[in-house]
């Protein structure tokens, strides 16, 4: 038998302002992973993805100060989340603080994901967390996606 190489991808992209944005990019992301089928059969995946797409976009909100363009795309492997802000400085994971409310996006996508990389761009950044179905191989590179 040989090895199917070939590559099935498809994805999606929005736009959510800073005013209405992280509910509407949950309920965006849980339709296309609904069309995709992933509410039925990896149901605990999508509440790590939600919940991460609302860590990502209110980061881009209150960090970046920015409207955050949220990118899905399915690859046959990985399901990646991306989202895009206008600030250029890299994302830094806080140190642990239970007294805070806050400053700890990054920590729960670290923990949600099965990977996330940081790309910086001319125009900003877009962290990337890949999430990977139950029962399929996970990434051999150490969680990092760059």
């Amino acid at each position: 038998m040989t090895k199917d190489t070939s590559l099935y991808a498809v994805g999606w992209a929005q736009s959510f302002p800073i005013s209405r944005g992280v509910r509407a990019g949950r309920r965006w992301t849980r339709d296309h992973l609904a069309s995709m089928e992933w509410t039925r059969n990896a149901p605990e995946s999508v509440d790590a993805i939600l919940l991460s797409v609302s860590e990502l976009i209110t980061n881009a909100h209150v960090h970046a100060r920015s409207d955050a363009q949220l990118v899905i795309t399915w690859d046959s492997r990985c399901l990646h989340v991306s989202v895009h802000d206008s600030a250029p400085m890299p994302p830094t994971q806080q140190p642990e603080d239970l007294t805070t409310t806050g400053g700890r996006g990054l920590a729960i996508v670290d923990a949600l994901a099965d990977g996330w990389a940081t790309h910086p761009q001319a125009s900003g950044k877009t962290v990337t967390a890949c999430f990977v179905p139950p029962g399929a191989p996970k990434p051999s590179h150490g969680g990092d996606i760059s």
